[in-house]
């Protein structure tokens, strides 16, 4: 199983699991300090990055690290460790400055934490550079390609977030994963067309 993961992949699991299992022993204020709160008297600059290494459940953990386990590593080879890591982080400040913006225009005055955004951005990222990757949903089991998954995944959130649906889950959050991790890739698109950067 291991053998499939690279080494920053398996880094971001084993972190996000220890700190998960660190939540079950510390105090609630003290990982309340590094979720991601709205701009106010608790928000601190560090939580855009901290809140995603905290989750909620088993579940909620299981579900973002089996995201970067499938999808991550093949970022990974591609672009190599660093420019993965920096990709990946970028997508989670980018779900934490969305979510920040909808939950000022909301009024919302609750704490985020999870992983998802840069999951998100991760999934984003696969489908742009294996858009023809054939993947095979589980329910139900119908196999498509790779551009059409994350289409409708992206849609699917959308949906949510405007009808508000399934509250209690960022999916503006989400969703800003994957704007900040499309215009990260274009950008990085446009200056490899001019010859200034190649991938690895």
């Amino acid at each position: 199983m291991f053998r499939s993961l690279t080494p920053a992949v398996l880094g971001l699991i084993i972190a996000n699991v220890a700190i998960f299992l660190l939540e079950q022993v510390v105090p609630a204020s003290l990982v309340l300090r590094f979720a991601l709160w709205p701009l106010g008297p608790d928000f601190h600059l560090w939580q855009l990055v901290t809140y995603a290494f905290l989750h909620g459940s088993w579940w909620h953990i299981f579900g973002n690290m089996f995201g970067l386990f499938v999808f991550a590593p093949a970022l990974e080879q591609y672009w190599g460790k660093r420019r993965f890591l920096f990709y990946y982080f970028v997508c989670v400040i980018a779900a934490a400055l969305t979510q920040i913006a909808v939950q000022h225009a909301t009024g919302s005055h609750e704490p985020t934490i999870g992983a998802s955004g840069g999951v998100f951005g991760v999934l984003l990222a696969f489908a742009m550079l294996f858009p023809r990757a054939r993947l095979l949903l589980i329910l139900p089991p119908i196999p498509m390609p790779a551009w059409l998954f994350v289409l409708l995944y992206g849609l699917l959130e959308l949906f949510f977030g405007v009808t508000g649906t399934e509250p209690g889950i960022g999916h503006f959050a989400h969703l800003g994963g994957m704007l900040g991790g499309a215009i990260l890739m274009l950008y990085w698109r446009s200056r490899a067309s001019r010859g200034t950067w190649r991938p690895g």
